[in-house]
């Protein structure tokens, strides 16, 4: 029996998790948010904090837990070469690791499939496990106002977010399936049941 692996991603504010929630409660995939992943490997004593405190040094890491504002004025500094590519290389490998072992616990614990929520699906080679991608896709202003509300930005900190993304063009090309999701509930919500119908 075919165990499909669907990858989830889109830019902020689509609405990808609509989707992921109904394929996990009415089609019984296993949901697997690599955010939340990260967060766990970042927040406790971890390999992968290891590699960030030799690669970055002592200072990334404070009370046992990475410390962002410090990592991120590394990363992101004029100067900073290619450390950002380094971090990404660090952190995606560890991380998909956890989501491999993630996918084959579902498959043992009789899921009907696995969903890999990822924003950076393709760009961290996420999608290779994949049997199948999707994309939600929506726009820009659904978005701005979307994040605004559900993040507690102002509109120019949300629209730097939105600047900063990938344009839609990027994921209809790549994704197998794209949904766009302009705010009808019901209408996501029918999509994800065609969308499990095919894959299951």
């Amino acid at each position: 029996m075919s165990f499909p692996i669907l990858g989830l991603t889109g830019p902020s504010g689509a609405g990808k998790s609509v989707v992921a929630q109904r394929l996990r409660d009415a089609h019984g995939f296993a949901w697997i948010d690599t955010d939340a992943v990260y967060h766990d490997l970042t927040n406790s004593p971890s390999p992968c904090l290891d590699e960030l405190r030799a690669a970055f040094g002592d200072d990334v890491i404070k009370d046992g837990a990475l410390h962002r504002p410090t990592l991120a004025a590394i990363v992101f500094a004029p100067d900073a070469g290619d450390k950002l590519e380094l971090l990404n290389r660090i952190t995606h490998k560890h991380v998909l690791a956890v989501t491999a072992q993630r996918i084959e616990d579902a498959r043992q614990n009789g899921a009907r499939g696995a969903i890999i929520d990822a924003p950076l699906l393709f760009e961290s080679g996420a999608d290779a496990t994949c049997t199948h991608t999707l994309a939600v896709i929506a726009d820009k202003e659904t978005r701005l106002a979307r994040i605004m509300a559900r993040d507690n930005l102002s509109q120019k900190a949300a629209q730097k977010r939105l600047d900063a993304q990938k344009p839609d063009a990027y994921y209809c090309e790549k994704a197998d399936f794209i949904i766009e999701n302009n705010g009808d509930l019901q209408a996501m919500r029918g999509y994800a049941d065609a969308l499990a119908k095919e894959l299951l």
